[in-house]
């Protein structure tokens, strides 16, 4: 029987905290979903693999997949794009699955990159046995049904219950038109596909779980999940870097800084957007890398970086400093120019930094500052930017 992986990856995290969605954030050196992809990956359990998407999350995607060996991404269907839900999101997947549709189809979380070996064989077997099964692990603690006033309604005899986890495996035709039902009675909170399926009337068995398949929701997750790969504490040395970015004023009613649109009587004569403060930025992280400057990474004479968002410069050099296992501590910038006013702006900047680069807002600084009339930003002619960054890289890497 053919057999399908759908990997729900369109979340946004809010859990973990502030920046990039938690599927994306790395863990030892390489992203959460890079780690889980290479579990469904690995040949002969799986025949194909789709991942489900959020539409602003292009760019983190291919960074994630790059991190994948060359030789597993031939498993590696083209993404689908997910929705409003989780349960959008499956759906969506399992109709691109659809053309090419697999007798069985596992239902896993992107956020659950500990899934054995041992674990997707079960899976697959129940799946091809019950047409619908879900993974769970016996409960430890004692379970309280509350009601009004957090008065204790019952206890359940927590011998009959599971904590339920994925991959969950299912019959692909009977699971797409459980879906495709659902969407038509507009419900669409269902938080797991066994729930679902219940729901349409499908018998739901339940196999063994794994305890280590742990789902990384909250911040406290990920510093567990670290411990668990390294095993011992890694050695890390510190590096700074620096960067500078200017642009001459032109014709135009806005400028790019730190990632956000600001209203202005001049434009920025530039090949991509000109956002000052996310090239000073880029080139910071470039230079603690000893890894060339933007220009060498995106070069101005080729026409794909005309008019684009500094965001993507920006999110490449955060990837390579994953790739190397390394840590971005801190970034600092300042602003030089007599207008537009950062004030105003300012934190909205520092959110989209932190959330473009995966950090905690007391993790980006930005300050403004004018040249006294000097100059060419005295004379209003342009503006500029200078920044610094500092990182971690194991004291192993290259």
């Amino acid at each position: 029987m053919s057999v399908a992986a759908l990997i729900v990856a369109a979340g946004r995290g809010s859990r973990a905290g502030e920046g990039v969605p938690k599927q994306f954030r790395p863990l030892d050196g390489k992203t959460v979903l890079a780690r889980t992809l290479e579990v469904f990956l690995k040949p002969p359990r799986i025949d194909r693999t789709i991942v489900v998407i959020h539409p602003d999350d292009e760019e983190l995607y291919r960074e994630a997949i790059h991190d994948i060996s060359g030789e597993l991404l031939t498993g590696l269907l083209p993404h689908a794009y997910g929705g409003e839900t989780r349960q959008d999101s499956v759906r969506h997947g399992l109709e691109a699955l659809a053309s090419t549709a697999p007798e069985i189809v596992l239902i896993h979380d992107a956020a659950r990159p500990f899934s054995g070996a041992d674990l997707l064989d079960r899976a697959i077997e129940a799946g091809r046995r019950w047409q619908a099964a879900v993974p769970g692990i016996a409960v430890t603690d004692t379970i309280k049904v509350i009601g009004e006033e957090s008065a204790v309604v019952v206890t359940p005899d927590r011998a009959s219950l599971r904590a339920v986890q994925t991959p969950q495996a299912f019959g692909f035709a009977a699971l797409l038109n459980a879906h495709r039902k659902a969407a038509l009675s507009r419900l669409n909170d269902f938080t797991d596909d066994g729930a679902l399926a219940e729901w349409a009337g499908m018998p739901v068995h339940v196999f063994e779980g794994e305890p280590g398949n742990i789902k990384l929701t909250h911040a406290a997750d990920f510093d567990e999940a670290e411990r668990r790969l390294k095993g011992s504490p890694m050695a890390y040395v510190t590096r700074l870097g620096t960067g500078f970015d200017v642009h001459a004023f032109g014709d135009g009613d806005h400028v790019w800084l730190g990632g956000i649109r600001i209203p202005h009587d001049r434009g920025v004569i530039a090949h991509s957007d000109g956002d000052v403060i996310l090239h000073a930025l880029t080139d910071a992280i470039l230079g603690a890398l000893a890894d060339g400057d933007i220009g060498t990474h995106f070069p101005p004479s080729d026409p794909q970086w005309r008019g684009a968002s500094s965001d993507r410069f920006l999110v490449h050099a955060i990837a390579l400093v994953r790739r190397r296992g390394g840590l971005v501590d801190h970034l600092d910038t300042t602003l030089l120019c007599e207008k537009p006013r950062l004030g105003p702006h300012r934190e909205a900047m520092r959110h989209r930094i932190a959330e473009i680069c995966g950090l905690r807002i007391d993790q980006v600084s930005l300050k403004a500052t004018t040249t006294e009339k000097l100059g060419f930003t005295g004379r209003s002619e342009g503006l500029a930017a200078q920044a610094a960054a500092t990182i971690r890289l194991p004291e192993t890497s290259p």
